[in-house]
């Protein structure tokens, strides 16, 4: 087995080199990657992603927000978390989840900490959820990874993830919440996370005698090029999305609004605005300016920038209407 070293932080970057070594490095020998994320929250393929955040609190705490190619639940990744990825050749399909949560089962073990897998891809600690598996299969090449909560802010991974109380209609697949807890307080002697990497590697060494190896400077460029074509692009991050219904209401000074519409590829094609509010213009004007428009902050707030707002809503801010809608 091979061992790819990666530094890098950045999730875009990191979810294009794992995609990268997934489509073009896998040929003969499998690989491990062991690698970390600064804030983000990782949306399952399969998901809607608008329905797996807290909008205002990742936008507050610029907190990245990328899709990644393996289905299973949106997960937070933090400088507490590390990430790992076996790629293995000429798998199958239908390999099971504990030939690779197991390995990591058995490290916890050396060091005190009692894990153990549950269900169909989560590893526990007292009955808490320390890391999440997911898999992807391709051309005879399987790609698992998964999380591994080692010190994370779980105070931040609850308030990333609990999505506002808004109807949200969708084919999309939802995140199951489970109660979760990091590994550090249970270890019998603590150490730090770069430590606890190293220790892991050297556990998965002894099982796979690991070869250490780098990527080349045209392999790094093609990374980056992914990275920006595909990891950063809003299409692939929220248009990916399936379509959805959303209803979102709010009370203001100026009186209580609500919005109805429906998004599809993360693009408004139906919107309606009901309320009590008072206004000098009729507001099914701007709902046919809002039809088309990418549903993202931006775009709306861009847009709301051009008309008059207060004629549309008496008292109520174009940053009011613009939270609301998105």
């Amino acid at each position: 087995m091979i061992y790819l070293r990666n530094n890098g932080t950045d999730p875009h970057y990191n979810l294009a080199f794992e995609e990268y070594v997934f489509q073009n490095l896998c040929k003969d020998d499998s690989v491990l990657l062991l690698w970390q994320n600064e804030p983000s929250v990782i949306i399952g393929r399969h998901q809607n992603t608008i329905e797996e955040i807290n909008r205002d609190f990742v936008s507050a705490r610029s907190i990245h927000v990328v899709r990644r190619i393996t289905g299973g639940g949106a997960v937070y990744h933090d400088w507490g978390n590390l990430n790992y990825s076996f790629l293995i050749p000429e798998a199958k399909a239908d390999l099971d989840f504990t030939t690779f949560t197991e390995p990591l089962v058995k490290a916890l073990g050396a060091l005190g900490v009692e894990a153990e897998q549950t269900g169909r891809n989560d590893v526990t600690v007292d009955g808490k959820k320390i890391s999440g598996n997911a898999q992807h299969y391709q051309n005879g090449i399987l790609l698992h990874h998964g999380t591994i909560l080692f010190d994370s802010d779980l105070e931040c991974v609850k308030k990333t993830l609990q999505v506002k109380p808004e109807k949200i209609q969708s084919k999309g697949i939802k995140s199951v919440r489970s109660r979760v807890t990091n590994i550090r307080p249970y270890l019998k002697e603590d150490m730090t996370l770069s430590a606890f990497k190293a220790y892991l590697l050297k556990a998965f060494s002894q099982k796979e005698g690991l070869r250490e190896h780098v990527l080349s400077g045209l392999m790094e460029r093609e990374v980056r090029r992914l990275a920006d074509e595909k990891y950063r692009s809003h299409d692939w991050n929220y248009g990916y999305s399936p379509k959805c219904s959303l209803t979102r209401s709010g009370y203001f000074e100026g009186g209580f609004v609500e919005v109805r519409l429906n998004v599809e590829a993360c693009k408004i094609t139906e919107l309606k605005i009901f309320g009590d509010y008072f206004s000098l213009r009729d507001t099914r004007e701007l709902e046919q300016m809002l039809i088309g428009l990418e549903y993202s902050r931006s775009a709306v707030s861009e847009l709301l920038n051009t008309v008059n707002v207060s004629e549309y809503f008496k008292g109520i801010s174009p940053e009011q209407v613009g939270a609301l809608i998105v």
